[in-house]
Formats: structure tokens, C-alpha cells, sequence
């Protein structure tokens, strides 16, 4: 059975929505890889110090390096989510147009489909949000930095200078 141009036209029309989904897919697995870029870079910098240092700061390089081997392992599950579900929806479009050339209901198999791919954005987003959490726990600015007792000095001096006026 050939389709006709109205049966492709309407196929076509159907496989919209899976492909925006691959595209916002395929988005996302752009933003992922760069924070695993961003990973392994700090990685080399702190294993190329690592042999060099002694003591606490030995201790920090260590710690750091254990939530960076944490994190790669998250970005590879978020990245393995994300590009299984580019593969379910190329399936999905791939079943909208077996439909249409051979006639075959596939539509509860198209529906798995999506249902699935689906699914493994959702775990692939889930896991970029715990990857972006972790990161953000792990940067620890040291109190002496933040110079809070200095500020607090002072609104504590500028405090009791306003209640004595």
C-alpha cells in the first residue's frame, strides 16, 4: 500500500512533536557534556597538584577529587539517560512512518515510545539536578575569605554608635 501526500503530510505533522523533543534532548546533552568538560579539566589541574602537596591542603585535593570522580559518574548516567531517549524518539518517529507506509497499527508501540523517552529525559534531568546540587554543596569558600568578622565588627560598631546618638 503507497500512503498518499495527505497520509506522509499528516505523518510528518505527527513527528513534530517527538523531534522538538530531540532537539531539546540534544540541547540538553550539549549542556551536560560541558559540565563534564568542566569536570575533568578541574580533575587534571587537581591530580597534576595532588603528588605535591602535604597535610590539610593533601586532605582538600583528596576530597575534591572524590566529588569530582562522583560527579563524572552522575554526568555519565545523565548522559546515557539523555542520549537513550534520542534513540526512543528516532524510534518513535521511525514507527509513525512504518504506520503510515505499511498501514500496520503501531500506535500502542508509538505510545510506549514516547512514554519512554519520556521517562529517560526525566531521569536524565533528575540526575543534572543532583550533578548541579552536588557541585554547588562541594564549593566551600573558607570563612577567612568571606572576611565576615570584620563586617560584623563593624555593623556591630556602627550598631552601638547609632544607639548612643
Amino acid at each position: 500500500m503507497t500512503p498518499d501526500a495527505g497520509a506522509i503530510a499528516q505523518t510528518i505533522q505527527l513527528s513534530v512533536t517527538p523531534v522538538f523533543l530531540l532537539v531539546a534532548t540534544g540541547s540538553l546533552l550539549n549542556v551536560i557534556a560541558g559540565r563534564l568538560a568542566r569536570v575533568v579539566d578541574r580533575s587534571r589541574t587537581l591530580m597534576a597538584r595532588w603528588p605535591e602537596t602535604e597535610g590539610i591542603e593533601h586532605d582538600r585535593i583528596v576530597a575534591e577529587l572524590r566529588i569530582a570522580d562522583r560527579r563524572m559518574r552522575i554526568i555519565n548516567n545523565s548522559i546515557l539517560s539523555a542520549v537513550a531517549c534520542g534513540i526512543v524518539v528516532c524510534l518513535l518517529v521511525a514507527l509513525l512512518f512504518t504506520q503510515a507506509f505499511t498501514g500496520i497499527n503501531l500506535g500502542i508501540a508509538a505510545s510506549w515510545a514516547f512514554a519512554a523517552a519520556m521517562l529517560l529525559l526525566l531521569v536524565s534531568l533528575i540526575l543534572f539536578l543532583v550533578e548541579v546540587r552536588l557541585a554547588v554543596r562541594a564549593i566551600h569558600v573558607p570563612m577567612e575569605l568571606l572576611e565576615l568578622e570584620e563586617k560584623e565588627s563593624g555593623a556591630r560598631a556602627r550598631s552601638r554608635h547609632d544607639r548612643s546618638a
